[in-house]
């Protein structure tokens, strides 16, 4: 038992056997990228701020991965040391870069499955306003300070913080400060007008699905004989393929696709289906 996770049993023996052959997180990485159409978020945006509500692309992207993470909690998973965790909170790591110059922080918001769409963008305005205090240090920001005033030992401290999270006994105090260990990493790429990437997995920590979004761009539709240009949104994902099956991640991003092309389903917490 970790103190973020609890070990995953009982599942198919090839998923089981799967860390054994991928032993890196960045062996077993898959990338796709999701062209999500503008229009319906920005009409949504429109009609929230007409009822004085102010709602950002990032929020709707956030609250769409918080959703499905709740309907599809494999997707909350992770590996470590050839053993497969559910994550035991919804957590999601972001950059952040500080006004007036090009120094920015990375720290991790926490979020309840039932959080609605207001509630999560209540959640990123207040860690954003936090995070860019030009006085502010995050727990992560102390954590690299103190590594820094030992230049000798910062190899062993770092291979010690390694072996112990390899070992399930790195203390909750580091695991909550660490950007490494959350359910989703996202970078929002527009917002400094540069196109998405494929972010890449971290090998140290547990975290398994980086989203990063970038410049809108026209994706080509074909409907009957027409070819039309939709302006979208896209959407690189990268995704460690040792949490669950193909044909479960494409079910997790149709159902994503349909948040994001309808952005009302998601103001109202989520509430599980009886058994």
């Amino acid at each position: 038992m970790r103190p973020d996770g609890k070990r995953v049993k009982g599942e198919n023996a090839m998923y089981c056997l799967v860390p054994y052959f991928l032993t890196k997180r960045y062996d077993a990485m898959n990338m796709i990228t999701l062209d999500i159409p503008l229009e319906p978020m920005h009409k949504y945006m429109i009609e929230k701020r007409k009822e004085g509500r102010t709602v950002s692309h990032l929020a709707i992207i956030i609250s769409s991965f918080i959703r499905i993470a709740a309907e599809f909690p494999a997707l909350n998973r992770f590996v470590v040391g050839k053993k497969v965790y559910q994550r035991n909170e919804l957590c999601v790591s972001m950059v952040v870069l500080r006004p007036g110059s090009d120094e920015d922080t990375m720290s991790k918001i926490y979020f309840e499955p039932t959080d609605s769409i207001f509630e999560v963008n209540d959640k990123i305005n207040t860690y954003v306003t936090e995070n860019r205090k030009d006085n502010n240090s995050n727990s992560l920001d102390k954590i690299m300070s103190i590594l820094l005033k030992m230049p000798g030992l910062i190899s062993v401290a770092t291979g010690l913080i390694r072996l112990a999270d390899r070992l399930g006994i790195l203390p909750k105090s580091i695991i909550n400060a660490s950007p490494f260990h959350a359910s989703l990493l996202v970078s929002n790429l527009g917002s400094i007008r540069t196109n998405h990437i494929y972010h890449h997995l971290y090998q140290f920590g547990t975290t398994s699905l980086a989203i990063t979004m970038g410049n809108a761009r026209e994706a080509h539709k074909r409907v009957g004989d027409t070819v039309t240009h939709i302006k979208c949104m896209p959407l690189g994902l990268v995704m460690d393929e040792r949490i669950c099956s193909g044909h479960y991640f494409a079910k997790v991003f149709a159902r994503m696709k349909e948040y994001l092309t309808d952005p009302t389903l998601m103001e109202t917490g989520y509430v599980p289906k009886e058994s």
